[in-house]
């Protein structure tokens, strides 16, 4: 991986461990937030990669509030079992109440 990459990859980690308990946000908010509008992919990327980092993957989903990198955690069900040990609702690999849940590292420091 290039330098810049991993550079970036830190700045996501670092909003990626702002995210409050209990609450969630999406790839493409901490894309938009590190000024990187289009690289939702690339924030994706990063959480694949972020397992011995302390960093709370499980909390970021899809623009939907989809669990779509469920399969990058450990065993069948990992990601939603982190997420229901938080309080929040998964049904059929969806966040109930997503917009209440939604924590935007834009407008929520």
């Amino acid at each position: 991986m290039k330098p810049e990459t991993l550079g970036f990859f830190e700045k996501v980690y670092e909003v990626a461990r702002r995210i409050p308990y209990g609450r969630v946000t999406s790839y493409g908010a901490i894309a938009k937030y590190l000024g990187a509008t289009k690289s939702a992919r690339i924030v994706g990327y990063a959480m694949n990669n972020s397992e011995g980092k302390d960093v709370p993957a499980h909390r970021v989903v899809n623009r939907k509030g989809m669990l779509t990198g469920k399969h990058h955690f450990e065993g069948t069900n990992l990601m939603q079992q982190l997420l229901e040990n938080e309080g929040i609702e998964v049904a059929e690999n969806q966040i109930q109440n997503f917009d209440a849940l939604f924590w935007d590292p834009s407008k929520e420091q």
